[in-house]
């Protein structure tokens, strides 16, 4: 199974060495084919020794047993913290690096992991932190303010493009070394939201990264940090290992001496794996819904994360008639959202009522919502004068997202339009994308959720004058597209919560309303694990696990 959540904020199809536009060198730096998708090139490993791909240790918990973990994303995209939108090498990431601050899994909330506290006053337009006593990095060397500033420098150099700098580089000025232990961020004005952000700037050794191909090793999957675990062996493909870092100091220890996390991306092996009595797996995300009862039945506890995983349809504005908004917003009346629900996703999701899934703190009904309304689709077509109307959706072929593809095509050929399912590897449609081949209607997988919860973030993650998103969609030159994401900028600098909350709200009704790219369902994501071996698991509304509270039972 593949997902498709990609890194938008910027245009970012850029070579990060040689700043020449190229598709294939954006998916190899970020690996933004989506939370996770596998990049068709392999990656070259970057440990030569072998190393068991199945073992478990046992699997029976205690002291020296291996965790093993399945994961349904592969883990060949980049690596390079800056740069990844991978599920499984960000899941990664949070386990063997550290931000000056961190947010924990499911509540988003910061807590202090190099830095040793929460800044008091977040309405500031300077943070200072000192960074904890004591912490290395994984080959023994100290984390000094030199490599706060180094992560930081990268990202926001305007000559690099990471994906990182989308969070950060519109409101955060500069980050300046004080002494060896202490740093200060310095921000364009008061940003509270970017507290949590800091968990997205994982600090790196400056020693290791700055060197001559250092940031290439990095995409690779050379990962050397100062969290609670440090990786032994990286297999593109296959593996990646840990094992507990015996020199950490922070919040957050390691519970298990060694981690084994196998990619398979396939849900029948995946659930294979941890399934039955001789299980060679004690945890797996991405859990299909037709395999929930089965695993109960088994023993397992199976639980969904509610976020903002979606189904988005785009359209392409440049292709008559899908510039009108009329035409746009009648297709998506057309579709029995409810059916869909039940029939593809077996009761886990709910039809979208705004761009923002109903739990995010942000959260407002938007002012327009379509429920399934069949006959305002067929009056809004004959209004826009349209009839006869052949559509081809082109899909990306992630299995849930294939499941949910009969509903539309049945809703639209219900009301005249008749409609061809088009499913294809996630690089074909995207290169599709790149080469600005014309299209009609996109259909799509996205989860922001895996960056944060905040509504900016979110919003600017799919919207913006130089996004990607917007370039497929040939929209951003439009008046209204041109208004909205002044709006949006309006609202990034409101210093008032309420007001910035309203004034996001206000702009997401627009969104709606045009409707270019808008989710159709929010879905839940399910991880199944073993709860007689291990406890402190918390399924999450992202791709991917969160293990730094977890223990052997």
């Amino acid at each position: 199974m593949r997902d498709v959540t990609r890194y938008v904020t910027h245009d970012v199809t850029r070579d990060v060495s040689t700043a020449a536009p190229h598709r294939r060198s954006f998916l190899k730096y970020t690996g933004a084919l989506g939370a996770a998708a596998a990049i068709s090139s392999s990656l070259s490993a970057c440990s030569s020794g072998p190393e068991s791909t199945n073992d478990t240790g046992g699997g029976t918990g205690g002291a020296n047993s291996t965790l093993t973990a399945v994961i349904g994303y592969g883990n060949d995209g980049s690596w390079d913290p800056t740069q990844t939108a991978s599920a499984f090498s960000m899941a990664a990431n949070n386990h063997i690096y550290e931000g000056l601050l961190d947010t924990d899994p499911i509540s988003r909330e910061p807590y202090p992991a190099l830095a040793t506290a929460v800044p008091r006053d977040l309405s500031s337009t300077s943070w200072k932190f000192t960074l904890r006593a004591g912490a290395t990095f994984h080959d023994g060397k100290p984390v000094t303010a030199d490599d706060v500033v180094f992560v930081f420098d990268r990202i926001l150099d305007p000559n690099t493009q990471t994906l990182a700098k989308g969070f950060f580089a519109s409101w955060l000025k500069e980050v300046k070394k004080v002494d060896a232990q202490n740093v200060e961020l310095v921000l364009k004005f008061p940003f509270p939201e970017g507290i949590s952000r800091l968990t997205l700037a994982k600090i790196m050794p400056k020693h290791v990264f700055s060197q001559p191909g250092g940031w290439d090793d990095a995409i690779k999957g050379k990962a050397i940090g100062s969290g609670p675990y440090r990786q032994t062996a990286h297999h593109p493909k296959s593996n990646t290992t840990f094992e507990a870092f015996a020199a950490y100091n922070g919040p957050r220890k390691a519970a298990f001496k060694k981690m084994n996390w196998m990619t398979i991306v396939d849900a029948a092996p995946r659930v294979a794996k941890i399934s039955g009595s001789s299980a060679g797996a004690q945890i797996a995300d991405n859990i299909p819904y037709a395999n929930i009862q089965q695993l109960k039945s088994g023993g397992m506890d199976v639980q969904g994360g509610a976020g903002m995983n979606n189904l988005f349809l785009m359209f392409n504005t440049k292709h008559k008639p899908f510039d009108d908004v009329r035409v746009r917003q009648a297709l998506h009346y057309a579709i029995d959202t409810e059916k869909m629900v039940q029939v593809a996703l077996k009761g886990h999701g709910k039809p979208s009522s705004s761009f923002l899934n109903e739990a995010n703190p942000s959260y407002r009904r938007a002012k327009s919502v379509y429920d399934y309304d069949p006959e305002k689709a067929k009056a809004l077509l004959k209004e826009a004068g349209v009839s006869g109307l052949k559509i081809e959706i082109l899909s990306v072929n992630v299995s849930w997202i294939v499941d949910c593809l009969p509903t539309i095509k049945a809703s639209w050929d219900a009301i005249g339009v008749e409609t061809t399912l088009n499913p294809q590897e996630t690089t074909a449609v995207f290169t599709k994308m790149d080469q600005k081949q014309d299209y009609q209607v996109v259909s799509a997988a996205s989860n922001p959720n895996q960056f944060g919860l905040d509504a900016d973030l979110i919003m600017h993650y799919n919207y913006g004058p130089q996004n990607l998103w917007m370039g497929y969609a040939r929209w951003a030159d439009s008046a209204v597209a041109k208004q909205l994401f002044k709006d949006m900028d309006r609202a990034t600098q409101e210093a008032v919560p309420e007001k910035k909350k309203q004034m996001i709200q206000d702009y997401i009704d627009v969104v709606a309303e045009e409707a270019v790219l808008y989710p159709v369902v929010h879905n839940e994501l399910m991880t199944a694990w073993d709860p007689k071996k291990l406890a402190g698991i918390r399924a999450q509304p992202y791709p991917g696990i969160n293990l730094l509270q977890a223990k052997w039972v």
